[in-house]
């Protein structure tokens, strides 16, 4: 028998006298779970880690203990600099709300010399001049552009095919320049464009003025050119053409490429990412379909999310591949993520943004005058729904446009920390609120999340994301470059 003076040893172990600071918690694989925090913090728990975690009795000089605490999971009595901190991070990841509207998109044309099957406008045939932008419309715009706060200013030159209103391009990035000498914004200027109506007279005004150019590229040739069909053919040697041209010009940074995965993308992510490697890319964005203009009548067999999973999850894993090769190529839609777990400030982009990125984040100037609050809006509105239209641009100033109702009540509707099922969701520190795909999808800005594409897809990729970080030593180190 043990003397009655002593205790057991056990007793004298630290004891877990510990508060839990805000998490959300969620199932992740196997027996693992995932907690998270609002400023992006995550750590992955084993079920009785986890368990003991929420009942208080986690023991202090644990592994998991020890990672909790340096994430701001939990605090103890006799320090309260995790407040301090997440209050800090917190608002480092938010302040980019308050700097209002940076990207402002310009569509300067309808017309389109491509028909491709996944278009989400409703393009116009060449000859149809109604359908450009006026001068007195870009420069009311422009006006509307230099009246939001934002230090970073973007303008984007969108159509159509915007180079079939190259007259109107010109003016506009002339014009901006001209009124940034007053407002000395960091201005910047992307063509959006298929690159086959490039001519030298183009590139020349595009280096004089550092204008970058954004274009598409599906693949190797016969994928692309069937699903981005051009009168003679040829689509994918036009883009090709392109590309070198502009880079021998303007530099290869100065140039990009965008992928859309349909149907027959789906069983062969190698060899479209093996087309931009080849063609000296360094990064690919493995972009789903959306559910706006023809790609929601042309392609009659969509595809599932499940479908789109299983392409993104190959498609990275090629892509890991060829850096462990030792050449960089990242994955676009995956560094946005892992911006969003590792950066102090979170990421930019629009789509994935609580309040939505919707007006607070871009505008968009339609060519007939109307300004919506995304570009998704304006597709949304080419199909008959003007949810998103913000106003018009000889009827309705800057302050008009904000604070118009049409903004503020999706953006209040919308954010993710009051949603049913976001709330509680562990991915939401980096998600968003995308109001105008559901929508299109559900008929709702905020949707039901349990038949939500976009909330599967998110979670998907999310659970296969943290699933290499956690567990594959290679892929982590790879991935963390990325940021």
């Amino acid at each position: 028998m043990p003397h009655p003076t002593f205790q057991p040893r056990l007793a004298y172990a630290p004891r877990a006298e510990y508060h839990l600071l805000p998490l959300r918690l969620g199932y992740l694989d196997g027996n693992t779970y995932i907690v998270t925090n609002d400023v992006g913090e995550y750590v992955r728990l084993e079920r009785d880690e986890l368990v003991a975690l929420v009942e208080r009795r986690l023991a202090p000089d644990t592994n998991a203990y020890k990672t909790l605490k340096s994430r701001h999971f939990l605090y103890e009595d006799d320090s309260s600099v995790a407040f301090d901190l997440l209050a800090l991070k917190y608002r480092s990841r938010a302040e980019r709300i308050a700097e209002f509207t940076g990207l402002h998109i310009f569509v300067v044309t309808l017309r389109c010399d491509h028909s491709c099957q996944y278009c989400q406008v409703s393009r116009q045939s060449e000859d149809s001049a109604q359908y450009d932008m006026t001068v007195a419309h870009a420069n009311k715009a422009l006006d509307l552009v230099f009246c939001s706060p934002n230090e970073r200013i973007k303008i984007e030159l969108q159509g159509g095919e915007p180079l079939l209103n190259f007259p109107l391009i010109r003016h506009i990035v002339e014009r901006a320049n001209e009124l940034n000498q007053h407002h000395r914004r960091d201005l910047q200027f992307v063509i959006t464009s298929n690159l086959s109506r490039l001519s030298d007279d183009i590139l020349l005004f595009c280096n004089e003025h550092g204008v970058y150019l954004s274009t598409s590229l599906d693949g190797p040739a016969d994928l692309h050119d069937s699903q981005r069909p051009t009168r003679g053919g040829g689509s994918h040697q036009k883009t090709i053409q392109g590309i070198l041209r502009a880079r021998e010009v303007l530099g290869p940074h100065r140039v990009s490429a965008l992928m859309t995965t349909t149907p027959r993308s789906l069983h062969r992510a190698h060899e479209i990412i093996d087309e931009y490697v080849r063609l000296g890319f360094h990064g690919i964005f493995l972009r789903s379909l959306s559910p706006y203009g023809f790609a929601t009548r042309s392609l009659v067999k969509r595809y599932s999310v499940e479908d789109w999973l299983d392409f993104y999850k190959r498609g990275l894993s090629h892509i890991l591949r060829i850096n462990a090769g030792g050449q960089l190529l990242r994955e676009d839609y995956t560094t946005i993520l892992l911006q969003k777990m590792f950066s102090p400030l979170g990421s930019p982009y629009v789509d994935l943004q609580s309040p939505a990125g919707i007006g607070i984040g871009a505008l968009v100037y339609n060519y007939d005058g109307a300004v919506y609050a995304s570009d998704e809006g304006r597709m949304l509105a080419e199909m008959g729904d003007q949810t998103f239209r913000l106003g018009h641009l000889d009827q309705d100033d800057y302050e008009a446009l904000i604070t118009s109702e049409a903004l503020l009540s999706p953006l209040s509707e919308t954010m993710l920390e009051g949603i049913p099922m976001c709330t509680d969701c562990p991915f939401l520190p980096y998600c968003g609120a995308d109001p105008v795909f559901h929508r299109a999808t559900q008929g709702d800005a905020v949707g039901h999340k349990a038949f939500s594409a976009f909330c599967a897809k998110q979670m998907g990729v999310l659970r296969h994301l943290i699933g290499l970080l956690e567990t594959d030593v290679e892929a982590r180190d790879i991935l963390l470059r990325w940021v």
